[in-house]
């Protein structure tokens, strides 16, 4: 059960005062197990393994570690320490800490919004096939089903004049206008999403009602986990988070057994360091570091906030880093290990095989479980995996906006399962655009707009707020009355420069680079990149929106409106001297600006 901690402030004139009570994990392990179940999610296992491939291997392993050491874990380690400090949801800390940048905690949370509206329904796919591996034969493995075309291939078929296989599709020398595609892919392209029947984002058809139903369960699921807060969420955890771990040392095991696998490892480890000298590499190193540990969502900050206030969050930050960093390079053996296998049996070279993104887990690893003894069962514990590995996700970004909110609006923290029953058909409701037969096409927009560079600014922000305008020192400080020791100069130079050097590096090169979005053949028109860019700068313009509301709501001359703004809330508190209460936020702000408002007291906590 989840317990309830008292945090107080000691003034400078000796008084204790009461500034928050905050319901806690009722074990450590509880808030371990849901960080890494956040972290730990659908990335490990279908990028990092292919990004070291296509980026040099084991070389890869250099700049990964390098921009981890940098950026990663010191934003990660910032966030969680932010979260424990203030002991609120991502609004109300921004808020507190930095009053004009208070849109940070919106933008967060709206990036949080969005992601969620597409996120579930991956989970939904998985547990559609979950479901579909619960017969005598596995549906993706023939071509004689009524969702099959002429151009179907089952997998172990001799394509002894095929000359690329990528995505499930086989490109044939002999016929060059003909395109065979493999029984796993149809099933999945044409059986699960019916993207045939659509031309494209215009054009979205009927909704599929098998993959509705799904992603109404997975919204079940997900309610029944977070009405009841972290008593409830902190339970779940312990089977969402561990499971997939069994899984990936069962597969692991099964994987190193099957014929091929040695070369399948090979060609993920083999170190090019020639590879590292391109500046793409390092780019891919960084943006991999930076969404898989999931700075920029609030989750942290949610998650942290319900810490203990001395718990020993540096050490938190460390291992569970550590650990998500550790999960992803394992994943690399499982995942090529099959591949390997996979290129064996058919004879090809496995540049043909490897892919990434949902391809990966749901047309290539499917098809390669079909050829094993005992498919079923490896089907069903891979797709029970995929399901648990999404549900932490979804936990994390959902249980942000509820504490954000909840903490900034306390009458919906008072009807929270009410609230959460509301955000959850609201998700569904918009969810139904991705359950549609032209769905894949509303998911791939939001995917690459919802929470890019919008989330990268946001954390920039976040960087300069906390080294630049909070101050590293007095950063350091909460750390130290929190675990009895502040950080050393590393983790200061890396929250001043390096973090935020790595961020702006990451969203120049992108922005550099921008291609218009497609999806295989298909290149989406100009109005759905311009709705794309809107989603994305939605989020961020919510930044300088508050800081604008901020300034014209604050009275006084400029710079009197500049300091008040920037004056952390802890050391605006003021003091009654007739009952001893800490004034609310907004009430210190309007003492504050009232002529007759004295200096407040320091405040030592």
């Amino acid at each position: 059960m989840s317990t309830t901690e008292t945090t107080t402030v000691k003034t400078s004139m000796g008084t204790e005062i009461v500034t928050d009570t905050r319901e806690t994990w009722g074990k450590k392990v509880d808030f371990l197990l849901s960080v890494i179940g956040f972290a730990v999610d659908l990335a490990n296992v279908w990028r990092f393994p292919y990004l070291c491939y296509k980026n040099g291997g084991g070389a890869f392993l250099v700049p990964y570690c390098i921009m981890l050491v940098i950026g990663g874990i010191p934003l990660f380690y910032m966030e969680l320490a932010l979260g424990q400090f203030n002991r609120k949801g991502a609004i109300t800390c921004w808020g507190r800490l930095v009053p004009l940048l208070k849109g940070i905690g919106y933008a967060v949370v709206l990036i949080a919004f969005y992601v969620d509206f597409y996120y579930n329904v991956i989970i939904a796919w998985a547990l559609r096939f979950f479901f579909a591996s619960f017969t005598d034969m596995l549906p993706w493995t023939t071509c004689n089903n009524t969702w099959n075309t002429p151009y179907c291939r089952p997998f172990d078929i001799s394509l002894k004049n095929a000359t690329q296989f990528e995505n499930g599709t086989i490109s044939v020398i002999t016929s060059p206008n003909a395109r065979f595609a493999s029984a796993a892919s149809e099933y999945f392209n044409r059986a699960i999403l019916e993207l045939h029947m659509s031309d494209g984002l215009h054009d979205l058809g009927v909704i599929k009602w098998d993959i509705a139903l799904c992603l109404l369960a997975v919204y079940i699921i997900c309610y029944f986990s977070l009405w009841k807060g972290i008593s409830t969420s902190g339970k779940v955890v312990w089977f969402t988070a561990l499971f997939p771990y069994a899984v990936l040392l069962i597969l692991l095991v099964r994987g190193i057994t099957l014929p091929g696998s040695a070369e399948g490892i090979k060609y993920y480890l083999n170190p090019n360091f020639n590879a590292i000298t391109s500046a793409e590499v390092w780019v891919d190193a960084a943006t991999q570091v930076f969404f898989s540990l999931g700075p920029g969502f609030g989750v942290l900050l949610a998650y942290a906030s319900y810490n203990k206030y001395h718990n020993n969050v540096y050490k938190d930050a460390l291992l569970t880093s550590f650990i998500n960093s550790a999960t992803s390079f394992i994943a690399g053996f499982v995942i090529f290990s099959v591949l390997g296998y996979m290129a064996h049996s058919a004879g090809r070279p496995i540049q043909e095989v490897a892919t990434e993104g949902p391809g990966l887990v749901f047309i290539v690893y499917p098809a390669a479980i079909a050829t094993m003894p005992g498919s079923i069962f490896w089907a069903l514990i891979f797709f029970m995996m995929l399901l648990t590995l999404g549900l932490d996700s979804s936990f994390g970004g959902s249980e942000a906006i509820i504490t954000a909110l909840s903490d900034e609006f306390p009458r919906i923290g008072r009807h929270r399962e009410i609230f959460v029953a509301i955000l959850f058909t609201l998700y569904f409701l918009v969810g139904l655009a991705s359950c549609s037969q032209g769905g894949f096409y509303f998911f791939h927009l939001l995917d690459r707009y919802a929470a890019g560079y919008s989330m990268l600014f946001a954390v920039l922000f976040e960087s300069i707020a906390v080294s630049w305008i909070y101050g590293t020192q007095r950063f350091c400080d909460d750390i130290k009355d929190m675990i009895g020791f502040a950080p050393g100069i590393y983790w200061r130079f890396c929250w001043r420069f390096a973090a935020p050097l790595f961020l702006i590096f990451i969203i120049v090169y992108g922005l550099l680079g921008y291609e218009p979005l497609s999806y295989e053949e298909y290149i989406y028109p100009g109005w759905a990149n311009v709705l794309g860019w809107m989603i994305a700068g939605s989020s961020v313009m919510m930044i300088p929106a508050v800081a604008i509301y901020k300034i014209l709501t604050t009275k006084g001359s400029c710079s009197k409106r500049f300091k008040i703004l920037t004056t952390p809330w802890r050391d605006t508190q003021l003091e009654t001297q007739v009952n001893g209460v800490v004034q609310s936020e907004s009430n210190q702000i309007r003492l504050a600006n009232a002529d007759d408002a004295t200096t407040p007291p320091s405040v030592e906590v």
